[in-house]
């Protein structure tokens, strides 16, 4: 429904922001995953230096 919404109207800058809040939230949870899983790796690494 907003893809049609968005492709019915003439504005590409809406669209062009709807494109990038999605990307946006699609981008949000692989950083959460890198820094999650870089504190894993140093605490592992930490823990077998001991």
């Amino acid at each position: 429904m907003c893809r049609a919404a968005l492709e019915s109207e003439g504005n590409q800058s809406k669209a062009k922001g709807i494109n990038d809040g999605i990307v946006y939230l699609m981008v949000i949870p692989y950083i959460l995953f890198v820094i999650v899983a870089y504190a894993v790796y140093k605490m592992y690494t930490k823990k077998n230096k001991a």
